[in-house]
């Protein structure tokens, strides 16, 4: 896909009810969306119904009494797009699997085989998990710090892209005359040793219809772009103005040089809240009605959660954000060095912060027609390559699917149909060849 024919490609995250943290309490919430299956696929055949290229689930593995509600009961990823693979046709499937508490042979055979039940429209959300208490759960004393998680990543993503090439893709003859059912000399042994794992290989499962199933990358750290502008696809992202989002396209963009890659081989998508209302004051009294649903102590539990679920309840509400310098580090890096920054740049009080993480402000809201144009704005600026659609309101993909797509398409930037047939091919990204040939 050159610069001159970019197309703005959109996903949407399967997040529990859209809004915020206490959005299965709107009256037009699914209560128990995050484990409720035919919200899902619907969710999921809406969002297909609009073209989108994907749909994103996120996951974590540590929870206790101040988690967010929806992530106290929910699907475990690959399983419930697993079972989408069989009620969708072309819309891509990214699920977040760690790289911290899980084994590389392991998951790059539970997205090759994703990859061969969807036709080739899987994806795999890497993360390197940020809090602390997930240790507790896989039987170690400590979770890794931050450099080192991405250490491990960068090794761990090594491994997987080595067993998703284990095969070529002629590999399985399956002749019954000639009783061969594979050609030996197409299978390649990994034989990998380095400083974190070792895998022997081959992958039991051939190479998948889109090659290898994408790459997507979910940190903004330094780490993190640059484990980005090495081996991911994609990046989900967050920003809360167009320049942030174009300062960090230019600076991961201008990282893949240095990897022997191109522009074209890796797509920025920042996840975006929405509100589209009637005018202005139908847009305040759809997000007002959002925000009235958390408590300020459901607030401070949510603001918690970024910096290793410190007790913000133990300082005063309308005082200046607390100096917490050294909380934090090993977690969230990138969004609590955003929030510290926003904080003390205007002045915030804890409240204010709190509750503006809670419910953020819709990055883009209004009109139909507006919500487009902030969007083709976004996107001919090159602050993004597409879009990770995330609902202000529990109707907000509705309202774009219905108002916002046709207007993106009337406009040129969005396409009419399907592309192709792989999550790959909508992207426009090309085929990785097989390293070992």
């Amino acid at each position: 896909m050159t610069q001159q024919n970019r197309h703005i490609h959109l996903g949407t995250m399967i997040h529990g009810p859209a809004g915020n943290m206490a959005a299965w309490r709107h009256k037009d919430a699914v209560i128990d969306a995050s484990i409720n299956f035919k919200f899902v696929k619907e969710t999921a055949l809406l969002a297909e119904k609009g073209l989108f290229d994907f749909i994103f689930i996120a996951d974590g593995l540590y929870i206790n009494e101040k988690s967010i509600p929806h992530f106290l009961n929910r699907f475990e990823p690959l399983t419930v797009l697993s079972a989408l693979s069989s009620l969708t046709e072309n819309i891509g499937l990214v699920g977040t699997v760690s790289t911290s508490y899980s084994d590389p042979f392991t998951v790059a055979r539970q997205f090759a085989s994703l990859d061969h039940l969807s036709s080739g429209r899987a994806g795999w959300n890497v993360v390197t998990s940020p809090l602390e208490g997930s240790a507790l759960n896989y039987s170690r004393d400590k979770h890794p710090e931050h450099a080192l998680r991405y250490r491990i990543a960068k090794e761990y993503l090594d491994v997987i892209k080595g067993l998703w090439d284990s095969w070529e893709e002629d590999a399985f003859i399956r002749n019954r005359e000639t009783g061969v059912f594979f050609d030996a000399t197409k299978m390649h042994t990994l034989n990998h040793e380095g400083e974190f794992f070792k895998v022997k290989g081959p992958l039991n499962i051939g190479r998948t219809p889109q090659a290898r199933p994408i790459i997507f990358q979910a940190g903004a750290s330094d780490d993190g772009k640059s484990l980005a502008a090495n081996h991911a696809d994609a990046i989900f992202t967050m920003h809360q103005s167009q320049k942030a989002a174009q300062e960090f396209y230019k600076d991961v963009k201008s990282q893949l040089a240095a990897f022997n890659r191109t522009n074209n081989d890796l797509l920025i998508f920042p996840g975006v809240s929405v509100i589209i209302g009637e005018n202005a004051h139908d847009v305040e009294n759809q997000y007002q009605e959002m925000a009235r649903l958390v408590s300020i102590e459901d607030a401070l539990n949510y603001l918690g959660r970024y910096f290793d679920h410190h007790d913000f309840q133990q300082y005063p509400l309308d005082a200046p954000f607390p100096e917490i310098e050294d909380i934090g580090k090993n977690s969230f890096k990138s969004t609590t060095d955003e929030i510290k920054l926003q904080a003390k740049s205007r002045q915030l009080t804890l409240r204010q912060v709190a509750l503006e993480a809670a419910t953020p402000r819709p990055l883009f809201s209004g009109t139909a027609q507006e919500v487009a144009e902030e969007i083709i704005k976004w996107f001919d600026s090159y602050a993004a390559d597409g879009f990770i659609i995330q609902g202000g309101t529990p109707d907000t993909l509705d309202k774009f699917v219905e108002q916002v797509v046709p207007i993106l398409q009337k406009r040129g930037v969005y396409p009419t149909d399907y592309i192709g047939k792989t999550l790959r091919e909508n992207l426009g990204l090309s085929t990785p060849p097989n390293q070992f040939v």
